[in-house]
C-alpha cells in the first residue's frame, strides 16, 4: 500500500494535522510504520516497526515531549528498524531520521485514551454469536471489487476509500471466488441479527487477502492493520463496529496469528531470517494437537507441528522471534483500542506455538482484564481440548491464559445423535449425554462456545438431509445447553450447499438471498421467506423457530447462567440395555428453572414425571418456551416424534 495512503489511514486514526512537506520528504524512505497510531494509559509497550530502504542505517529521534525514543533495535534486514517509545501525552509527533547531514521526519499520531477503554465488557454466556462470512452475506456496493475510484454510500454520501486493482475478481457462479459482499452490507442487515436474537457478531476475516485465488474467506492476511479495500477500509469497519452497538449488538473479530498469506508484504523482504519457517523443501504441519500436553512424543512431531505450514499458500509465523511476538500482541491491542472491539476468536489456536502464544494472551488480557477470546481448538478429545483453557489443571504446568474453547466434541455429537434413530445403548442422544457428562474436565464451562456449524463444516441442512424437525432439534439444545452460543448464518433457515457446482468449501458458504441486487429471493424479509422458492420452504417456519428460541434466551437467566441435572432415559429388550434416542435436563436457578426434553425418535414419547422427583416432587406448570402456551409437566404428557419440548417454570 502506498506510503501516502498509509499516512491517510493513520491520520484518521487519530487527531491533529500532518505537514505536507513530511508526508513529501518521507515518501521515498520510509513505506510503512506499524502500528498506525497510539494512545496515551495503554499498558502494552510501544514498539514501532519501520519499513523503508536502508532505513537501518539512521538514528531516529523525537523532538518535543510526550513521545520519546527509548531504544532502537535493528534487524537482519537493512530496510527495517524496531524502536521502542514511550508514551505519555497525547499529540501529533514526528519521527526524526538522520543520517550524516541528512534528515527527514515522519508524522506519528498518540490520542488520548477513550474513557473506561480497559475495563470494556465482552461477550459472556449471555450472549448468542451470529457467525457471518462477509463475502457471502450482502453487497451494497456493486462496483467494489475491480479497479475504480470514488463511489458514494446507500444514502449518496460520498465513499471515501477507493479500491486497488486486485488479482481476484467478482464471479457469483464461481464457489471460490469473490462474490461481493461488503462491511456496509452487513450494516444494512443489522436489524435482521437484532430481531433474531443474535446480541454478537462473529465476522470472519475482514484484512486485506491479496491472494490471486480463493482470497474471498480471508484467511491468509496480506496486511494485518488495513481492512481488505473490497470489504470498504478501516474507518468503515469502525462505523460497523459503532452501529452494531447501536443495535445491542456486540463486534468479535477474527484474527490469525498462526499464518499470514504468501501475497503479504514482508514475504520478499522480512525483517528478521526467522520472522516466518522457512519451508524448503514444504513440510506440510501435521496437525497432531496431542504432541503438546504427550509425555510420549517425539520432538520431531512437535516440531512439525509448531514449523510446519498450515497450507501452501499461508507461511506460518514464527512467534518464537520476539519481536513477532510484540507485533502480534500490538497489533490485537490497537485494532481493539481502534474500532472499539468487543472480543477477539483466534483461528488454529493449537498451531501457534504455545508459550508465546499465553503471552500473547495474557498481554491482550492484561490491557483488557474483561476481555473474551475464544480460540479454535479443533479436536474432539475432551482432555486434549481442555489442555487450552486458562488455568487448566496440566500436568505439565502450561497455562495458555485463552479463557473460552470452542466445544468441537459437543458439535459432533450433536450431528451423530440426530442422524441416528435405531439406536444402540451408546448412540443416538446417548452422544449428547456422555459428551456432557465429562463437563467435570473442562476449567470453565461459562467460556464454552457451543455450536452445531460454522464456515469450516458442512452445511447443517445438507447434514440432516435437508430435515427440518432435525434442525429444530439442533435449535432446541444450542439455545438451551451451557456455554455461549453460536449461529453461523443462514441456519436459522436451513441453508443448503450449492449443487450447481462440484462440492468444495466454497459451495457450502453460499451467498445470503436477497443480499444482492438482483436477487429473486430476499430471505431477509418476512414477506421473502413467505413467499420463497421451494428450496426455501421451511425458511419460515425455522426462522421464526429460532427467533422464538434466541430471543427467548435473552432473558433467561437459567440458561444463561444455571446449573445442569440432565437424564437419559433407558428400557430393556431381553437383555439388551436400550437407549430410547430421548435426552431430558434442567437448566436451573435457585428461584427458576428451564426443562428440556428432546425427542429423536420417529414415535411419540410419554413423560413418566416420577423418572423426575429428584429435582421436582410432584407436577409443575409453566410456560411452553415455542408457543407460549400454559403447560403441566406430569405423568402423560406426550411429545411428538422428533419434537423438543421446552419449559420455564418457577421453583417453589
Amino acid at each position: 500500500m502506498a506510503l501516502t495512503t498509509s499516512l491517510a489511514l493513520a491520520a484518521s486514526c487519530g487527531t491533529g494535522a500532518f505537514d505536507a512537506s513530511s508526508v513529501e520528504d518521507a515518501v521515498s524512505q520510509v513505506s510503512r510504520v506499524e502500528p498506525l497510531s497510539w494512545w496515551t494509559g495503554m499498558k502494552t509497550p510501544l514498539q514501532l516497526m519501520v519499513q523503508g530502504p536502508g532505513i537501518s542505517s539512521y538514528e531516529v529521534s523525537i523532538p518535543g515531549k510526550g513521545l520519546k525514543v527509548k531504544e532502537v533495535h535493528r534487524a537482519d534486514s537493512p530496510d527495517y528498524l524496531f524502536v521502542d517509545v514511550e508514551v505519555s501525552a497525547p499529540g501529533t509527533y514526528y519521527l526524526v531520521f538522520s543520517r550524516g547531514g541528512q534528515s527527514f521526519k515522519y508524522p506519528y499520531i498518540v490520542r488520548e485514551r477513550e474513557k473506561g477503554s480497559a475495563a470494556r465488557e465482552s461477550f459472556t454466556q449471555a450472549d448468542m454469536i451470529y457467525l457471518i462470512m462477509p463475502d457471502r452475506f450482502s453487497s451494497a456496493f456493486q462496483d467494489n471489487d475491480s479497479a475504480w475510484q470514488g463511489g458514494e454510500y446507500m444514502d449518496g454520501s460520498a465513499r471515501p476509500w477507493s479500491v486497488p486493482a486486485t488479482p481476484d475478481k467478482v464471479d457469483r457462479m464461481d464457489p471460490v471466488a469473490r462474490h461481493g459482499g461488503d462491511i456496509q452490507g452487513m450494516i444494512n442487515h443489522l436489524d435482521y441479527v437484532a430481531d433474531l436474537g443474535a446480541t454478537a457478531i462473529w465476522c470472519t476475516p475482514l484484512l486485506l487477502d491479496n491472494q490471486p485465488a480463493e482470497s474471498y474467506h480471508g484467511y491468509a492476511c496480506a496486511d494485518y492493520y488495513h481492512i481488505d479495500p473490497r470489504f470498504g477500509d478501516n474507518e468503515h469497519y469502525k462505523l460497523f463496529v459503532e452501529k452494531a452497538h447501536e443495535k445491542g449488538i456486540k463486534v468479535i473479530m477474527d484474527i490469525v496469528t498462526n499464518h499470514c498469506g504468501t501475497a503479504h508484504w514482508w514475504m520478499d523482504n522480512p525483517p528478521f531470517k526467522d520472522w516466518y519457517h522457512v519451508n524448503e523443501p514444504y513440510m506440510q504441519m501435521n496437525a497432531l494437537f496431542s504432541v503438546y500436553m504427550d509425555p510420549n512424543a517425539a520432538k520431531v512431531d512437535r516440531d512439525r507441528q509448531e514449523s510446519g505450514w498450515f497450507v501452501p499458500s499461508m507461511p506460518d509465523m514464527n512467534l518464537d522471534n520476539p519481536y513477532v511476538l510484540r507485533y502480534f500482541q500490538q497489533w490485537a491491542v490497537w485494532w481493539i483500542e481502534y474500532a472499539g472491539l468487543d472480543g477477539l476468536r483466534v483461528d488454529t489456536y493449537p498451531y501457534n506455538e504455545p508459550g508465546p502464544m499465553s503471552r500473547w494472551c495474557k498481554a491482550v488480557t492484561d490491557e483488557y482484564p474483561n476481555m473474551n477470546i475464544v480460540g479454535e481448538c479443533w479436536d474432539y478429545n475432551i482432555p486434549q481440548l481442555a489442555y487450552w483453557q486458562k488455568d487448566n489443571p496440566n500436568k505439565d504446568g502450561f497455562n495458555s491464559n485463552l479463557p473460552s474453547i470452542m466445544d468441537f466434541p459437543l458439535e459432533h455429537a450433536i450431528h451423530q445423535a440426530l442422524n441416528e434413530e435405531k439406536v444402540n445403548w451408546d448412540e443416538g442422544m446417548t452422544r449428547i449425554y456422555s459428551v456432557l457428562a465429562q463437563d467435570f474436565v473442562y476449567k470453565d464451562l461459562s467460556h464454552m462456545l457451543t455450536f452445531f456449524a460454522n464456515h469450516d463444516h458442512a452445511r447443517t441442512g445438507d447434514t440432516f438431509g435437508q430435515d427440518p424437525r432435525k434442525m429444530k432439534l439442533a435449535l432446541a439444545l444450542l439455545s438451551t445447553v451451557r456455554g455461549i452460543p453460536q449461529l453461523y448464518y443462514g441456519d436459522e433457515m436451513m441453508f443448503l450447499e450449492r449443487k450447481d457446482c462440484p462440492s468444495h468449501d466454497g459451495a457450502k458458504r453460499i451467498d445470503f438471498p436477497g443480499g444482492w441486487e438482483g436477487d429473486e429471493t430476499d430471505l431477509f424479509t418476512a414477506i421473502g421467506r413467505a413467499h420463497a422458492p421451494a428450496q426455501y420452504a421451511q425458511a419460515a417456519e425455522l426462522h421464526d423457530y429460532a427467533r422464538t428460541l434466541f430471543r427467548w434466551r435473552k432473558g433467561c437467566k437459567a440458561v444463561q447462567e444455571g446449573k445442569t441435572l440432565h437424564f437419559l432415559s433407558r428400557h430393556n429388550e431381553g437383555a439388551r440395555n436400550i437407549t430410547d434416542n430421548t435426552y431430558s435436563f434442567f437448566r436451573y436457578l435457585p428461584e427458576e428453572a428451564v426443562f428440556v426434553y428432546i425427542n429423536n425418535c420417529n414415535e411419540p414419547r410419554t413423560l413418566d414425571w416420577s423418572h423426575y422427583r429428584e429435582f421436582v416432587d410432584g407436577p409443575v406448570t409453566g410456560r411452553d418456551v415455542v408457543s407460549g402456551e400454559k403447560v403441566t409437566l406430569q405423568d402423560g404428557l406426550t411429545i411428538g416424534p422428533k419434537e423438543a419440548l421446552i419449559v420455564e417454570f418457577e421453583r417453589n
